[in-house]
């Protein structure tokens, strides 16, 4: 991996995930998604003031629903991963494809070095909150949800966890 320098992504479900870091990518404005949370009224303008309150999951987890392209995903909010980490088939549903050959060691699990490799996901929003040429890994195969990570949630000003809710807010 030229030209990547390897950090801790996050352990979830038994796996450290690895991310390559390749810069920080631009902030932009806001845009309004209809997820599982209730996001506050949307506006173009950056200090629009509004929050999602997103409530703990009965496994214990926080879920958002994601908007890429024109689809929704359901995701684990991960906010000790570095980068969003896409499963195969959500990847797929997408429309990211990766070549088998390029899959190389992006984690490692109880069995061994789990396999993936780095997308960008050109436009992410989550609630009012938006994101764009977000760094990601797609990993075919053992992650059996996908996981918001920090290079989506760094465009979030403000995310808290007070008792049984996670909250994003400007």
């Amino acid at each position: 991996m030229k030209g990547f320098v390897i950090t801790v992504l996050a352990i979830a479900a038994g796996v450290a995930f690895l991310a390559p870091h390749n810069g920080d990518a631009a902030k932009k404005p806001a845009r309004s998604l209809i997820g599982n949370a209730s996001p506050a009224p949307s506006s173009d303008k950056p200090a629009w003031g509004g929050e999602m309150v997103l409530d703990r999951a009965n496994d214990g987890h926080f879920y958002a629903t994601a908007q890429i392209d024109t689809g929704d995903y359901q995701m684990l909010v991960d906010t000790g991963a570095s980068v969003v980490a896409l499963t195969g088939d959500d990847a797929h549903a997408i429309g990211l494809d990766w070549d088998p050959n390029a899959l190389a060691p992006v984690a490692q699990g109880a069995s061994g070095p789990v396999m993936g490799v780095p997308v960008t996901i050109p436009d992410m929003a989550v609630g009012d909150f938006e994101a764009h040429n977000v760094q990601a890994i797609i990993v075919p195969d053992g992650l059996p949800v996908s996981l918001l990570g920090q290079s989506f949630l760094r465009h979030v000003p403000n995310v808290s966890i007070a008792d049984n809710s996670l909250t994003l807010s400007n």
